[in-house]
């Protein structure tokens, strides 16, 4: 059986950021900052929604000479419609027959 339940606040913010900013991907630095979320919550989540089919990463390469390639993240088809869920009707959040 399938829980379906509300994504949390934090989820919600990032659901947020990512879909103001679609569909450009982001670092998880700059979702840090967009979200007031810190390192040690944000990129748990980060995975957890990604193994829920919400969000696509990928490895980015760096800007500058001696920096390190990082991850990049945006939302998926899925995603963006349980951002928009949310966004319709914070109260639902559009979860009939969603996986969070």
């Amino acid at each position: 059986m399938v829980r379906s339940r509300r994504p949390s606040p934090q989820m919600l913010a990032v659901l947020a950021a990512l879909y103001d900013r679609a569909p450009e991907r982001i670092h998880g630095y700059d979702l840090m900052k967009l979200t007031g979320l810190k390192s040690g919550s944000l990129y748990p989540l980060l995975m957890r929604m990604s193994d829920r089919g919400l969000l696509a990463s990928e490895w980015c390469e760096p800007t500058a000479p001696g920096r390190p390639p990082r991850h990049a993240y945006r939302l998926t088809a899925r995603g963006v419609a349980l951002a928009q869920a949310a966004r319709n009707d914070p109260d639902s959040s559009g979860l009939v027959g969603a996986k969070a």
